[in-house]
């Protein structure tokens, strides 16, 4: 179910007629024989610049910072940027100082599998729409028939020529939301590869263990100290929670104007690579500074490394993790439902972004379980 609560949410009038434009759609799949050859060359032009920019995280993230800078109007751009980053810094976090030495390496492949799965898909899906819109505002006319040539949902082809006309900018980033996260769902949340291989395997790690449940949003203070804000997952298999946590994640960065440059600003002036470095060089390193074989000593208290203490191993993507060569995204639309529509009624839920204090935690978590892996076994 998408809605929200039994009792349908009073939606205001623009979104009636959203919801009253998803009802009448049928399967109006445009044909690319049946296009204008200038429209076909775009559409493998798209196809082009959708490959070359997703053959891993570093580059997909870089692609959506680069996007968002060109057009900051497209609010997801920027959101998805950041999440992407933590996506990559999960990807290393499993050939780090720690999880490398928690986890077998048939764990670390799989939970890699679903992480990179993941963030492939995103990326092959929403690129292209952002692309068509670029093309949009250059020829000054909308092109988002041409959407459905990608495989992307009919209700973002409403959604699109909807911000075409009202440029309403929170409703197109929530719908992004919305149709990322429900586009996820069968392909890789409830695939039966990694229903089996990551969720039933990682039951106790994935809530114990693993630090993949806070997603971080890093920027500097007048002082120039890193400050943390974000986010703690839970239920992260149930789509009615992802979307309500993307709505409040899109809060944490947009509700307020200061916040949200000097976010920006500290994207700019960090790119993306993987390593946890990029943000707490304090307390990380992208080279191991641990002799080889020496037993792990504990060394962290409060996010700071004891004096004289050697950082926390936290590699470089590149270093990590292979390129992967994906299989073809699995089609199908997930759009059925115009109740669906009831997710871009606008809310005044919203998040503190306390999350410092609950990560620290998780990090001596995990030093506590690499001091006693390596002392009982």
């Amino acid at each position: 179910m998408y809605w929200l609560k039994k009792k349908t949410p009073s939606l205001p009038p623009f979104l009636l007629a959203i919801q009253k434009e998803l009802t009448k759609k049928g399967n109006n799949t445009v044909k690319e024989a049946d296009i204008p050859a200038d429209e076909r060359q775009l559409v493998r032009r798209i196809r082009v610049r959708t490959q070359n920019n997703n053959v891993n995280n570093v580059t997909r993230t870089a692609a959506y910072l680069h996007f968002y800078k060109r057009h900051p109007e497209i609010h997801w751009a920027f959101l998805g940027h950041m999440v992407s980053r933590n996506g990559g810094w999960n990807m290393t976090d499993l050939k780090g100082e720690w999880l490398a030495s928690l986890l077998s390496e048939e764990e670390q492949r799989s939970f890699f599998a679903f992480l990179e799965r993941g963030n492939w898909l995103i990326f092959q899906d929403i690129y292209p729409q952002f692309l068509l819109y670029e093309e949009s505002k250059k020829r000054a006319k909308p092109l988002f028939h041409l959407l459905s040539l990608f495989g992307v949902s009919t209700f973002m082809e409403t959604i699109w020529n909807d911000f075409w006309r009202r440029n309403d900018r929170y409703t197109l980033a929530i719908a992004l939301v919305i149709n990322e996260q429900s586009y996820l769902e069968k392909r890789v949340i409830q695939h039966p590869v990694f229903q089996k291989t990551v969720f039933e395997a990682f039951e106790f790690k994935l809530q114990d263990l693993l630090s993949l449940n806070h997603i971080l949003f890093p920027y500097e203070d007048e002082q120039g100290n890193t400050v943390l804000i974000g986010e703690t997952v839970h239920h992260f298999q149930s789509l009615h929670e992802r979307i309500l946590l993307g709505k409040r994640l899109y809060a944490l960065l947009f509700q307020n104007n200061e916040t949200l440059e000097k976010a920006v600003r500290w994207a700019s002036l960090h790119p993306h690579t993987g390593t946890r470095k990029d943000y707490w060089p304090h307390l990380f390193n992208d080279v191991r500074e641990t002799l080889p074989g020496q037993p792990y000593r504990q060394r962290i208290k409060n996010c700071r490394i004891e004096p004289g203490a050697p950082r926390i191993y936290s590699p470089p993507l590149i270093y990590a993790w292979k390129n992967v060569q994906h299989e073809e995204a699995e089609s199908g639309d997930w759009y059925t439902d115009p109740k669906v529509v009831e997710y871009l009624v606008e809310t005044s839920e919203q998040s503190d972004g306390e999350i410092a204090h609950a990560y620290c935690k998780t990090l001596e978590k995990l030093e506590l379980a690499t001091v006693a892996k390596n002392t009982f076994f």
